[in-house]
């Protein structure tokens, strides 16, 4: 039965609300949209009663605000009830377009603001909702999710702190070690990864992208993306090869050891096209690398799918790289910002997310099971079924 059938057989939790932060206003409206749209189609026979009120609505967004003073501090503010609501609170914590002002001086917000704003608006929420949920698509700290000698660990401590505060649910995407779920064994997390959403923008972008083993190939760009690409290669049928990075663990630059060279094991990709895939994109550089490798190698046509494209160093490096020949298309989700600047790019596409996230909120409302939705085995191959046969997607 699928996710629809059991939503329409399903009673809500509790009337269903999303705060979306600042942060994360534009996705949080698309978000809402299809939402909206779910439940004018639903098929439920019995919506005038009790049970369903406020079922169908034209916005479920709440008015939350995080206004600050002068001196830069700040608090958090529900412009409505939410009183026996199933609240959603959504925020993205790498949004660093929004700014704010301490003692005259401009501040872009940082992950720790971010993280800030979203406890604020729990605690104006906390003891009211009926049940709280956080969707967080890009984990806080969750680059820092392991101790390595004296070192902090953010990421389980801030997801202790959550769970400490009264959520139940923790919703996030392609987090760079699921495992940390494991400082908080009794609370609610999940970990949702965009594979189809990935392959629907690639092959709306490449129509006549040929997906068989003569043909392509995926790279892992380093070990900690191989399940990515193990998954990628069973699904599509196709070969896989991976890099893996030499480091100098003598010396630490940007708080990181720096790569010495990416070493290839793999069949010969000589004639096929690639795809690349992995969680991020921070600077580029080592993407950026493996993508050159793979074209001196012989490669057809580069393309590099990641779940957030952070770049922080600006897009000039990759420019100068699709300009070269060594890149020909990247693929990342909406999941983080995206600045104005990487919409107009030539080799840039978004893989929206909004549609996939207003079903993992309304399976939540619904309490059913989200099998369906973690696994998107079938729906990859249903996509490849259309491509295959010219059908549009």
């Amino acid at each position: 039965m699928s996710n629809i059938e059991l939503m329409e057989k399903a009673l809500p939790v509790a009337p269903l609300k999303i705060a979306a932060l600042d942060s994360c206003k534009e996705l949080g409206q698309k978000v809402n949209n299809y939402i909206v749209q779910f439940r004018k189609d639903t098929r439920k026979e019995s919506l005038d009663s009790p049970l369903f009120c406020n079922y169908q609505s034209d916005n479920y967004l709440i008015s939350c605000r995080c206004p600050r003073f002068g001196s830069g501090e700040a608090k958090g503010l529900l412009d409505e009830t939410i009183r026996g609501k199933d609240l959603f609170v959504m925020v993205d914590v790498c949004n660093y377009s929004l700014t704010y002002t301490v003692n005259g001086h401009l501040n872009h917000m940082s992950p720790d603001d971010h993280y800030q704003d979203l406890k604020r608006i729990i605690s104006a929420a906390n003891g009211k909702a009926h049940r709280l949920n956080v969707i967080m698509p890009f984990l806080y700290e969750s680059r820092q999710h392991k101790r390595t000698k004296r070192e902090s660990l953010d990421c389980a401590l801030a997801l202790q702190e959550l769970a400490d505060m009264g959520v139940s649910n923790i919703i996030t995407f392609d987090a760079h070690d699921p495992r940390v779920q494991n400082s908080i064994p009794l609370h609610g997390f999940d970990n949702f990864n965009p594979p189809y959403q990935f392959m629907k923008a690639l092959l709306r972008a490449e129509p006549d992208l040929k997906v068989d083993k003569e043909h392509l190939m995926i790279v892992s760009p380093d070990e900690g993306a191989m399940h990515r690409a193990v998954y990628f290669s069973n699904v599509l049928g196709v070969d896989m090869g991976m890099f893996y990075k030499r480091r100098d663990y003598s010396t630490v630059i940007g708080g990181k050891n720096p790569i010495v060279a990416h070493e290839f094991l793999g069949d010969d990709i000589r004639g096929k096209n690639v795809i690349i895939v992995d969680d991020m994109i921070s600077s580029g550089e080592s993407m950026l690398d493996v993508a050159r490798q793979i074209k001196e190698r012989g490669a057809g046509r580069v393309f590099v799918c990641t779940t957030f494209g952070l770049f922080t160093d600006g897009f000039d490096k990759f420019d100068d790289y699709y300009n070269a020949g060594y890149i020909d298309r990247v693929i990342t989700t909406n999941l983080t910002y995206l600045p104005p600047e990487a919409l107009e790019k030539p080799y840039f596409v978004a893989a929206d997310m909004s549609k996939f996230i207003a079903l993992i909120i309304d399976a939540f409302n619904h309490d059913i099971t989200i099998g369906n939705v973690l696994d998107p085995t079938d729906r990859i191959h249903s996509l490849l079924e259309k491509h295959r046969a010219g059908i549009p997607f």
